[in-house]
C-alpha cells in the first residue's frame, strides 16, 4: 500500500490535494490511509519532492474539516447514524465509553483520540451528539490535527526507509504518542487536583 501511495503522491501539485482528501475522508469514513499518506509525503519531502511547509497544513486542514464534518453529523443526524452504523454491542460500547470520557475530560480526549484510527471518528461524532460547544471542540481539534499532521510528516521525513516498509511501526508509534499525551494530561490533572486539596487543607 505504501508504494502505491508514493506512486500517487509523486511530488506534483496534486499530491497535496490527495493528502488533504485522504485526511478529510479518513476522519469521516475510517477506511482511508491518511497516516500512511502523510508519512509518504514526508518521505518525499526528505527527497525534496514536496515541501513540509505545505504538506503539514494540507494534512491538518483536511483532518480538521473531516473531524468537523463528523461533529456536525453527530449533532444533526445522531439517531439515524447510531441505528445504521453502531448496531453491534461492541460499537455501542465504544460510543458509551466516548460519551463518559467526553463528559469527564472533554477537549483532552479530542486531542488523544486523533491519534487512534477509528477512535477519532467515535470521539468527534460523540462530541457532536452530546452538543459539545463548537468553539471549544474546534479549538482542541485544530491543536490535535496540527500535532497529528506534524508528527506523521516528520515520521516520514526522518524515518525514511524505516517507515516506508514497516508502516505498522509508525502506527505503533502513534499509539505511543497518544498514550504519552494522555499520560501527560492526566499527570497535570492529578498535580492540579493535589494542589487544590493542599490549598483547601
Amino acid at each position: 500500500m505504501f508504494d502505491q501511495l508514493v506512486e500517487y503522491i509523486s511530488g506534483s501539485a496534486w499530491s497535496y490535494a490527495i493528502v488533504f482528501a485522504l485526511a478529510y475522508l479518513d476522519a469521516v469514513i475510517p477506511l482511508f490511509p491518511s497516516e500512511t499518506a502523510v508519512i509518504a509525503g514526508g518521505v518525499l519531502c526528505a527527497d525534496s519532492k514536496m515541501l513540509l511547509g505545505v504538506l503539514i497544513p494540507a494534512g491538518a486542514i483536511g483532518a480538521v474539516l473531516g473531524d468537523n464534518t463528523a461533529y456536525l453529523i453527530g449533532r444533526h443526524f445522531c439517531e439515524p447514524i447510531r441505528r445504521r452504523f453502531f448496531k453491534t454491542e461492541k460499537a455501542r460500547n465504544r460510543l458509551r465509553w466516548a460519551e463518559r470520557q467526553l463528559q469527564e475530560r472533554g477537549g483532552e480526549l479530542i486531542v488523544t483520540g486523533r491519534f487512534i484510527p477509528g477512535g477519532r471518528l467515535v470521539v468527534t461524532f460523540t462530541a457532536g451528539s452530546l452538543e459539545m460547544p463548537w468553539r471549544r471542540f474546534v479549538l482542541f481539534d485544530v491543536v490535535a490535527c496540527t500535532i497529528w499532521a506534524s508528527y506523521a510528516s516528520l515520521l516520514g521525513y526522518f524515518g525514511g526507509a524505516t517507515f516506508a516498509h514497516s508502516t505498522w511501526k509508525a502506527l505503533l508509534l502513534a499509539f505511543g504518542i497518544a498514550a504519552a499525551v494522555t499520560g501527560g494530561i492526566e499527570l497535570v490533572r492529578w498535580l492540579r487536583r493535589r494542589r487544590r486539596l493542599r490549598s483547601a487543607g
